[in-house]
């Protein structure tokens, strides 16, 4: 199934590579997302492993992804009066940040930001035509994925330190290098240096993506590299521009 929502860096393009570059089913036990985001590679399959952990840094987005796990209806009825509007749009924008929301309606509000915004950037209204019904609906399959799905809202550090095991399998998709601007949170450069360095001794396996830059390479070298590229969703696409992206795995 898809994503009910979309999110910078998601993984929509490149959901089915990554879980082609997974350990066998079975070898492993966890299946931990640490950078969680629209959770497009957690919801490409019914279930990865015996154990499903979702983390992400960003509140609001995990306070959405709880309220849809525990309360999907009343999330639904919290959206009945919703509009493809501008002017709702930049209301619901500015009742975020109000005291005294519920999570329901704190949650059915950042679900509107994410969908009637321009890029999913929360900022700016995206003048597009959507179902907002259709996107109602399918809550209740999102519900039910999530059902057995533990949703965290940790840092990485204490995501790896918590679920480390020989039978542990992480995906992380961090803030991409030198585009970090882009994301809510604060990731710099001493951020993925100290990912990095965690990633070299833990106990299980771990895959990553990131985009393709010297850096990157350098900081990884001696792990197994794959080259992969999607769309570049910046360039028209009649131009044919694609984005090359690495696939980073501590196992073959």
């Amino acid at each position: 199934m898809d994503s009910f929502i979309s999110w910078i860096g998601g993984k929509k393009a490149l959901k089915n590579k990554i879980v082609k570059e997974f350990p066998d089913k079975g070898t492993y036990r966890r299946y931990v997302e640490v950078f969680g985001g629209a959770g497009w590679v957690l919801f490409s399959s019914e279930k990865h492993a015996e154990i499903e952990v979702y983390n992400d840094i960003n509140g609001k987005l995990v306070n959405l992804f709880r309220c849809v796990k525990y309360h999907a209806e009343e999330v639904q009825k919290e959206l009945e009066l919703t509009l493809v509007s501008r002017e709702q749009f930049y209301d619901v924008k500015a009742q975020m940040e109000v005291q005294g929301l519920t999570d329901i309606q704190r949650a059915a509000r950042f679900f509107i930001l994410i969908k009637e915004s321009f890029g999913s950037d929360l900022h700016s209204f995206g003048l597009k035509a959507r179902d907002i019904n259709k996107a109602k609906r399918y809550l209740l399959l999102v519900a039910e994925r999530l059902r057995f799905v533990v949703i965290e809202n940790q840092d990485f550090r204490k995501i790896l330190n918590n679920n480390d095991r020989p039978d542990t399998l992480f995906y992380l998709d961090p803030p991409y290098y030198k585009a970090e601007d882009y994301y809510s949170v604060k990731f710099t450069e001493d951020d993925h240096v100290e990912l990095k360095g965690m990633l070299n001794n833990i106990k299980g396996k771990f895959i990553l993506s990131y985009n393709d830059c010297d850096f990157i390479r350098q900081l990884y070298k001696g792990n197994n590299i794959i080259e992969v590229s999607r769309n570049n969703n910046l360039v028209s696409a009649k131009g044919g521009a694609r984005y090359p992206e690495l696939i980073i795995k501590n196992f073959t």
